[in-house]
């Protein structure tokens, strides 16, 4: 079914205030996820809410978290998020790197011992709206063989990046370091649908299309996605003092426990290297270049990274978003959740 994206958001908001966060935290919370199902990325979206409100409700995610960020230097920090919301944790600290960035010209912020964050777009978007360069990675729990490898080691480990142009546009892409993300897995279940045979493997470690019967994702382009999320891995779980690769929590191993997670922001304000006015302009004409250029066999155009889901977004402001129907029916219903997540393996079950 379609509905408003206004009443996407309230819905979502008051699940999660039901569960525990305050109102302010559950504000944020919403904000995110209704950023991803409205630029189309519903793996990211609403199919999140009973899940995080089964770790708030069991504790798995501080109510009421006593955040803190200390400056390490004029251009690096740290932020503690107490185990607190993921998506807080990460706004707040995007908002301390903003600051920083725009008066020494470089900011690089931890955030340690956080929850889940969901989309990274929504915190790289926070900067490019502020004329800024944002980069953010975030690690997550294994679930993707290495190169050459049987057994799951490293997370999806996701980066995203956004900068600003001279118009109205923003580039903006966030992906996963595997051939999809473990939420896209997680929607195809929701539908009953099959996935490609490249995404993910099964317990022999062969190709599947079943998305019930994976046991494992794979890196993008082989070797050289099993080097990004080492990468980021590194950057966000070993350089903050977390647990790294096979040793990061499971998200559903138990949801009564803190997830002590790690993200990084990297925010770089381009007047400090150059003329922020060409900067825009040159971020300009390379986007009306790319839309100049002739379009292979089954393309209409060429897409900069983000056109597409700002077109969903403003498709979806006047359909509606679609939602599943049970994901509807859980959010206008009294349950707070099911107990569906708690103690299941890396793949909910």
């Amino acid at each position: 079914m379609k509905i408003p994206k206004k009443q996407l958001h309230k819905l979502i908001e008051a699940k999660i205030e039901a569960a525990g966060l305050t109102k302010e935290h559950a504000e944020i919370v919403s904000d995110v996820l209704t950023f991803a199902d409205a630029r189309g990325i519903h793996s990211h979206g609403a199919v999140r809410v009973e899940y995080y409100s089964e770790r708030i409700a069991k504790g798995g995610i501080t109510n009421r978290p006593e955040f803190s960020f200390k400056k390490t230097a004029p251009s690096c920090g740290v932020f503690e998020a107490d185990n607190g919301s993921g998506h807080v944790a990460a706004k707040l600290a995007m908002d301390e790197a903003i600051k920083m960035a725009k008066e020494t010209g470089l900011a690089v912020v931890g955030v340690q011992n956080m929850s889940h964050s969901g989309a990274l777009a929504y915190f790289v978007e926070m900067a490019a709206e502020n004329d800024l360069v944002g980069i953010s990675v975030c690690q997550s729990d294994p679930m993707v063989v290495p190169f050459g490898g049987s057994e799951a080691y490293f997370g999806t480990n996701p980066i995203a990046f956004a900068a600003p142009s001279h118009d109205d546009r923003m580039i903006t892409f966030d992906m996963a370091t595997t051939v999809q993300a473990w939420g896209k897995v997680l929607h195809a279940r929701s539908r009953n649908e099959a996935i490609p045979d490249t995404w993910a493997v099964d317990e022999n470690g062969n190709p599947t299309t079943d998305s019930t019967k994976v046991s494992a994702l794979v890196p993008i382009a082989g070797p050289k996605g099993y080097g990004l999320m080492m990468m980021v891995d590194i950057l966000s779980g070993m350089l903050l003092g977390l647990p790294f690769g096979k040793h990061v929590s499971s998200m559903y191993h138990d949801l009564s426990a803190g997830r002590e997670l790690g993200q990084l922001h990297i925010v770089i304000n381009p007047a400090f290297f150059t003329d922020l006015d060409l900067f825009k302009e040159n971020i300009s004409q390379m986007l009306d270049e790319l839309k100049e250029i002739k379009p292979s066999e089954g393309f209409s155009e060429v897409n900069y990274p983000g056109e597409r889901g700002r077109m969903r977004e403003k498709k979806y402001e006047e359909t509606g978003i679609e939602i599943v129907d049970d994901i509807y029916n859980y959010l206008i219903g009294d349950a707070i959740h099911f107990d569906r997540y708690d103690h299941k393996n890396k793949f909910a079950e």
